[in-house]
């Protein structure tokens, strides 16, 4: 007999990671975030909590889904077409924080479960999920901490996995079209069943859970650190990276616009404020080049 699957305790700890994160973060940046709750046409809903302006965050979001339909889009089914026509039940955490700073890095965590059901077969669940780093000014000690908190969550659940999440995060968060990733990486799993229910379900737990300690002693050390007009327009000229990564190739974007979820909730990812330009580069031997050439490489951290 198969190890039962309960979704309904994972949609528990959904709402409990989300409302943890969200009162720590108010509690740094002095402002409370908004609460918008809303309801998908085809099934489901969520709660976005987000702070915009903010003291620390020039935009921050914490969104829980939790959405169902009688049909997969797409985008779930172009690596498992045996899916195609199946009913489906979604849900995650997913936050994305951009601070003022431009010496605090933005960072991205995203935990989830998916289920699909069809009358001729037994369920098909996973999870999914994972956080990474992306700087803007690189500092060795805050990659360092960030890669060695992502390890220490994987660490109870088997020898080699961290170096297995680490390097699957660094082939995902990269920018095909620009041959560079997004950030310093960090972990990211998908698809994931190996080992039944319970354990998946406490590895994704584990991970939700260590993301404030991997973030917040990094944002301690750098949200007062002095900065100018040169560093906020390197800010908002490497913000478009994260842009053009979030809306040409990340999956969960995808999915959440094919299955007809909430489109400000989706887009909540983007920073307020980005800049293009033509054909740039920074100048040698600055701040600025040094990201390209000691950070947004493929690099053992810890």
């Amino acid at each position: 007999m198969s190890e039962p699957v309960d979704s309904g305790a994972v949609a528990a700890y959904l709402l409990d990671l989300q409302a943890r994160i969200v009162t720590t973060l108010e509690a740094g940046d002095g402002e409370p975030f908004r609460s918008d709750s809303w309801q998908r046409p085809g099934g489901g809903g969520g709660i976005s909590r987000l702070v915009e302006d903010g003291a620390l965050f020039e935009r921050g979001g914490c969104n829980f889904s939790h959405v169902m339909g009688g049909d997969l889009p797409p985008s779930a089914t172009a690596g498992r077409p045996e899916l195609a026509g199946a009913s489906f039940e979604a849900m995650g955490v997913s936050l994305v924080l951009h601070p003022r700073n431009p010496y605090c890095p933005t960072v991205h965590l995203n935990v989830r479960f998916f289920i699909a059901r069809r009358p001729d077969f037994e369920p098909v669940w996973w999870f999914g999920g994972g956080m990474d780093l992306t700087p803007y000014y690189g500092f060795e000690q805050d990659a360092r901490h960030f890669h060695a908190t992502c390890r220490a969550a994987l660490e109870p659940f088997g020898a080699g996995l961290h170096a297995r999440y680490k390097a699957w995060c660094d082939r995902y968060f990269f920018l095909k079209h620009r041959n560079e990733p997004r950030g310093v990486g960090g972990i990211f799993y998908d698809d994931l069943n190996e080992g039944g229910f319970k354990r998946c379900f406490a590895l994704t737990q584990s991970v939700g859970d260590d993301f404030l300690d991997a973030y917040l002693p990094i944002v301690a050390r750098r949200r007062d650190m002095p900065y100018g007009e040169r560093e906020r327009d390197f800010q908002a000229y490497r913000r478009g990276r994260y842009v053009e990564f979030n809306l040409v190739w990340d999956r969960g974007t995808l999915f959440g616009l094919q299955s007809g979820g909430r489109t400000e909730s989706i887009l909540m990812s983007l920073p307020p404020i980005v800049k293009w330009r033509y054909d740039w580069h920074p100048e040698p031997g600055s701040a600025e080049a040094q990201l390209y050439t000691d950070f947004l490489i493929e690099k053992e951290w810890v």
